[in-house]
């Protein structure tokens, strides 16, 4: 009987190698999970919280399963605050901030991206620093503006500036990113048959585009309905405020019932759980993408 010949050290060498591969891969997904629980958890006890009455809320030790479920605590928050008027007013916001943002800083960007102009780099060098800015410098000057141009207490404010790219060089520099990874030569097509800088940008540049603008359509919807500061600032009528200024409110008129603070929080951040759901593919684009070409 002959012996089994030694086994090649390659192949074991192969071996340690998948093992050590898998192992880490084990490792990477342990991570993530952790951190996706720890992430998560915040949210899932705000939604738990939303369906319990106070006794159980504060139980010690902290139970995770409601029981009984208070399913009341959400009619009950909508008739203690006007939520529906809440949502119109940001809706209003909304709808014009979000054409404002697209047009502004799309054409922002088609200027640094796609038109030859004298002092281009130097002017967009100065866009970029100023996303280094804190929104505090310009509040006070802003609201003195404003103030004397007579439309504190109204929308205008809230509204006006995102036509003019105001707090939007993220955006135009995103955009930008994804400009440029389109072909002059199509630019190039369209002056050969007669087009103008502005065929290029409405018909080649924004078409081809779509993922990219819903991308910031989406961070401004997110943006607007999260915006607490500027409502706060510039709005003193009840019947105007947002859902994050009325929520501020409820919360100060209700922050000894848990349960009906919590369920108005979980109502107010749904709407934006469902659009990330449905718009996170265009956030993971434009993620990935923004750094391609520069």
């Amino acid at each position: 009987m002959t012996a089994a010949p030694p086994e090649p050290r390659a192949s074991r060498s192969n071996r340690s190698i998948k093992a050590s591969g898998r192992l880490a891969q084990a490792v990477v997904l342990i991570l993530l999970i952790g951190g996706a629980v720890f992430a998560l958890g915040p949210f899932l006890w705000l939604i738990r919280s939303s369906l319990m009455d106070q006794v159980q809320i504060f139980t010690s030790p902290p139970k995770w399963i409601p029981d009984p479920v208070v399913w009341s605590n959400y009619p009950d928050a909508l008739a203690a605050a006007p939520f529906g008027r809440y949502l119109l007013n940001t809706l209003n916001i909304i709808v014009m901030v979000v054409p404002g943002t697209l047009l502004s800083c799309s054409a922002a960007a088609f200027a640094f991206s796609r038109l030859q102009w004298r002092g281009r780099n130097l002017f967009f060098g100065l866009l970029m620093t100023g996303m280094m800015l804190p929104y505090a410098v310009t509040l006070i000057p802003t609201f003195i503006a404003w103030q004397k141009l007579g439309f504190v207490d109204t929308y205008v404010p809230l509204t006006i500036p995102a036509f003019f790219a105001a707090g939007g060089a993220f955006n135009i520099f995103m955009l930008r990113q994804f400009f440029l990874t389109i072909p002059n030569d199509l630019d190039n097509a369209v002056y050969i048959d007669g087009g103008s800088p502005w065929t290029v940008y409405w018909r080649v540049i924004l078409p081809l585009n779509k993922g990219p603008l819903t991308l910031v359509a989406v961070f401004t919807i997110i943006a607007a309905w999260n915006d607490l500061l500027n409502p706060l600032i510039y709005l003193s009528d009840p019947d105007k405020a947002t859902l994050s200024l009325g929520l501020a409110a409820f919360r100060g008129l209700y922050n000894s019932q848990w349960g009906l603070l919590m369920a108005a929080s979980v109502m107010v951040i749904t709407p934006l759980l469902v659009l990330f759901f449905f718009a996170q593919r265009q956030i993971m684009e434009g993620i990935a993408l923004t750094g391609v070409k520069g």
